[in-house]
């Protein structure tokens, strides 16, 4: 396995690994090589160093990143977004489904809710009309 450093038409820098330079080459000629940030298939490898191993004899090890701090303006505000929903709605958890029909139905408060849904459960309340969305994080339970 191999991972470059791309970059898309935009500008956005991403890593990503590759079985090989050939496949590498197969996944870029058929456009399924991809932006995460911007979904662009105009992507091309940057410049890259080696990895290599440092001495047995280091002195001293590389200080580790605080991992808890956001890494990009981008993980900054999905932070923000998770601050804000959790301060202004309620979590129901895996109840959200019936949750949010029962509020739909009148048969439930009105209010402001976030929870979980599986697949088809989030399918099939699009398509009953009521107003929800996915959010574009894990439920603190779930996250590390």
């Amino acid at each position: 396995m191999i991972r470059y450093s791309l970059k898309c038409d935009a500008g956005h820098g991403f890593d990503s690994w590759f079985k090989g330079d050939e496949a590498f080459s197969a996944l870029l000629s058929a456009g399924q090589v991809a932006c995460p940030v911007c979904g662009s298939a105009k992507v091309e490898k940057e410049l890259m160093a080696p990895a290599v191993r440092p001495a047995r004899k280091a002195a001293a090890a590389p200080a580790r990143p605080d991992l808890s701090a956001p890494a990009s303006e981008l993980e900054e505000k999905l932070a923000a977004l998770r601050r804000q929903i959790e301060e202004n709605s309620e979590y129901v958890g895996m109840n959200f489904a019936a949750e949010a029909r029962a509020i739909h139905a009148g048969d439930a408060p009105e209010r402001v809710i976030h929870g979980e849904a599986k697949p088809d459960e989030a399918l099939a309340m699009i398509e009953e009309g009521l107003p929800v969305a996915p959010l574009p994080f894990l439920p603190a339970r779930k996250v590390n």
